[in-house]
């Protein structure tokens, strides 16, 4: 019995060791990333044009060449136009102060540089763009563009006419979840295989990516779900990979599964009552639980060194068995 409780003392001292380890690595790695010096230069353009008249163009032409392709008179009308003046006024009133905006694009640049130091911090253009959400962020070369009037909040009247799975995800609680996507397009390569259980990892590298770039957020946010649907997932992810296994999805190359299970869709399709309980893009939500127990196993893997990794040797390797 003495021997006994003397081994678990033991145990216990090394596993105290262990975790004390971790906390000074983990702590010490936190503040070399404070301590990384990033100065973005972040402009106002939405609030530059909005307060601009048809004399003031040629000067913001001569700032901004990248952002005027079109004639003089497309700009004069649509500074001039009535309904852009509303949009003008309502990114206005949201984003009347940008600062904490920021200081969360100055946070997450700061990771980036830690992790990705060949990465050059880009010039960041906050603007408008006729609230089309498909285009709400761009990273374009030195150039990171963030349409303000894509972040209004979910329940604004100007996205009355989306449905509920796209509106809820136009509030600016989104915008650095939505930089991290816009920046994991740079460093991601596509898969080459085509398989469903590729693609599945390929969006499950982008959610680590915002693990890892930016750790303080939820798992809802990065994922664009609410939390009753992040739940869900979670509670029925082991069923859920059950069916993909049962219906012979995972090598599958149907585009098919795209619709079903990738892309942003109000649920996913299994093809049972359950549907409409379920949120979309499942088949993310699992590539993610891969990666993550990838990393949990082979934690000497960088993060950049992952991103590379074949989609199939990270499932191999990652012996992924959700719970019952």
């Amino acid at each position: 019995m003495y021997d006994q409780i003397l081994h678990m003392k033991k145990v216990t001292c090394v596993l105290f060791f262990l975790i004390l380890l971790s906390c000074n690595s983990e702590n010490k790695m936190k503040a070399e990333i404070e301590k990384t010096v990033v100065a973005l230069d972040i402009v106002r353009f939405d609030r530059a044009f909005a307060e601009a008249t048809p004399d003031d163009l040629p000067n913001l032409r001569k700032q901004y060449p990248y952002l005027f392709p079109a004639p003089d008179s497309v700009w004069i009308a649509k500074m001039q136009d009535s309904l852009q003046r509303v949009l003008f006024k309502e990114v206005g009133v949201v984003f009347e102060d940008s600062n904490s905006l920021d200081v969360e694009l100055t946070h997450l640049f700061k990771h980036i540089q830690y992790y990705f130091p060949e990465q050059e911090a880009p010039k960041v253009l906050m603007v408008t763009n006729d609230v089309r959400y498909n285009d709400r962020i761009i990273f374009a070369d030195s150039l990171l563009f963030i349409s303000l009037d894509n972040y209004l909040g979910s329940d604004h009247e100007f996205y009355g006419g989306f449905q509920t799975y796209i509106s809820k995800g136009l509030d600016k609680k989104y915008i650095i979840s939505d930089v991290v996507s816009a920046f994991a397009k740079k460093v991601i390569p596509r898969p080459r295989d085509k398989t469903f259980l590729a693609r599945m990892i390929y969006f499950g590298k982008e959610l680590y990516l915002k693990d890892v770039l930016i750790p303080s957020e939820t798992d809802a946010i990065k994922i664009g779900y609410d939390q009753a649907e992040l739940d869900w997932a979670k509670a029925n992810e082991e069923p859920i990979w059950r069916n993909f296994i049962e219906q012979e999805h995972l090598y599958s190359t149907s585009n098919d599964l795209n619709l079903r299970f990738l892309d942003l869709t109000p649920f996913s399709k299994f093809g049972l009552e359950l549907d409409n309980e379920s949120p979309g893009r499942l088949g993310r939500y699992i590539g993610w639980q891969i990666v993550r127990s990838f990393m949990k196993r082979n934690d000497n893997i960088s993060l950049k060194q992952l991103l590379t990794i074949p989609e199939t040797e990270i499932f191999k390797k990652s012996n992924y068995k959700p719970k019952n």
